[in-house]
């Protein structure tokens, strides 16, 4: 967004958009650990931003990778051995509800996995070289992806390790469950859950965050 300030680090009404996503697991039933990856300039302040947060839980904040999977493989390192479930969640995703996170780790307990997603708004276009428009998929069975996804702790590890031997990348955390023949579903969120990306997106944030308060 042309700001040398990482996004989770910008400011909106005083307090970073990274706090104001982690508040929204606060008081979620069973958090056991929270772990934030990130760089290393900022991992002295992430580290007292989540024991504000998050006084009488185990918490970590580990430095990043290079790719997003590299950021997670690392937080994986520091989760405990007793972990039932593991989810993940985009650091610019504020807006997140506590009843879908919730219901989220309801659908992950029954299947293994559960990924928080809207149904796709667009049509959506598969295209082939030069531009040329290959395919127009049926709408009705396209999903945008959202966070928090979670999944067995297990099946999680597995999913990791088979990226690792096989340099598998993947484009979010349920395509690695996919990869290894693991069960994820849809659960149904709100489009309020968006990720921050563009400027744009900075200032409904503001005007969102300014409203609330």
């Amino acid at each position: 967004m042309g700001n040398e300030i990482p996004k989770p680090y910008l400011k909106i009404a005083g307090k970073s958009i990274l706090e104001y996503t982690l508040s929204r697991f606060q008081g979620v039933s069973g958090l056991g650990e929270v772990i934030v990856s990130t760089s290393d300039t900022y991992l002295e302040e992430t580290e007292k931003l989540l024991g504000k947060l998050f006084p009488d839980i185990t918490t970590h904040a580990v430095i990043g990778g290079n790719e997003r999977q590299d950021s997670i493989r690392n937080a994986l390192k520091k989760i405990s051995g007793k972990t039932g479930l593991i989810a993940v969640h985009d650091a610019v995703r504020p807006f997140v509800n506590k009843e879908d996170i919730e219901k989220c780790i309801t659908e992950a307990v029954r299947w293994g996995g559960s990924v928080l997603a809207i149904p796709a708004k667009d049509t959506i276009k598969v295209s082939g070289v030069d531009g040329e428009i290959v395919k127009t998929p049926d709408r009705s069975t396209l999903w945008q992806a959202q966070t928090p996804q979670i999944f067995w702790a297990a099946l999680f590890r597995e999913a990791y390790d088979y990226a690792e031997t096989n340099n598998f990348l993947g484009s979010d955390d349920s395509s690695l469950i996919e990869a290894i023949g693991g069960k994820v579903v849809l659960v149904e969120g709100s489009s309020k859950n968006f990720k921050i990306t563009f400027p744009v997106d900075l200032q409904i944030a503001d005007y969102l965050i300014n409203v609330e308060n």
